[in-house]
């Protein structure tokens, strides 16, 4: 297990960010893709960005702090969309996927969208495996979940079954899968704590904004237990 002693937050939102240990005092660094602030929390180094919303700022985002910071994990954590059973309001996130990359055809019998894994040639049989993120500590004792990340806002029921039922995905985001990828590239693990704000159905819109602030405040909570327990 690789010791781990700086910790780089990214997250999509700002007020995903801004909860992450509010009133601790910090450093303030301008960067091209946002302010970053630096702390120290359970004995690590801890640098926070919002990159924005989508898979392009987060990839981007995991990039220049890894360049800048060499952080030994990157940590996603804010909110996210909830599309299975699996019932609870705050997760670990110890798989991710890229919801839409893959081939969308229609050839014989098959009329629909084909997943591949992120950065595959999209032709020929469908292989695909999520990203592994860290283990989670024991004591943090969160429930565990796979998420799917893509370029969109899911509203959709028929969306959500799709990646419920084919991608066995239990939240929804635009994100995370983004950094995993980054992080793999670059041989460093990554990690996520998600809290749940809405069920990506056509009520989504409002339910997000109704519970950003609580949920984003129950990810940052649960982040900086994290990082204690590394």
């Amino acid at each position: 297990m690789p010791v781990i002693e700086h910790v780089t937050i990214i997250t999509g939102v700002q007020d995903e960010a801004d909860a992450f240990r509010r009133d601790h005092p910090v450093t303030r660094v301008a960067s091209p893709l946002g302010e970053i602030r630096q702390l120290e929390h359970g004995g690590k180094q801890v640098s926070i960005l919002c990159s924005g919303i989508g898979k392009v700022h987060a990839g981007a985002a995991a990039l220049y702090m890894h360049s800048h910071f060499r952080p030994d994990l990157l940590l996603v954590i804010g909110t996210a969309g909830h599309v299975s059973s699996n019932q609870a309001d705050c997760f670990y996130l110890n798989e991710s996927l890229q919801a839409d990359y893959g081939t969308l055809e229609k050839f014989g019998e098959h009329d629909g969208f084909t997943h591949y894994n992120a950065g595959a040639w999209p032709i020929g049989p469908s292989d695909w495996q999520p990203f592994l993120s860290h283990p989670m500590p024991e004591a943090l004792a969160l429930p565990q979940a796979r998420i799917a990340t893509a370029d969109c806002f899911v509203k959709c029921p028929e969306r959500s079954g799709y990646l419920r039922d084919t991608l066995k995905a239990d939240l929804v985001d635009m994100e995370t899968a983004a950094v995993a990828q980054i992080a793999a590239l670059l041989d460093i693990p990554w990690a996520g704590i998600k809290a749940v704000t809405d069920g990506a159905n056509s009520d989504s819109s409002g339910d997000f904004h109704a519970n950003l602030e609580r949920a984003a405040n129950r990810a940052a909570t649960e982040a900086a237990r994290f990082i204690e327990l590394l």
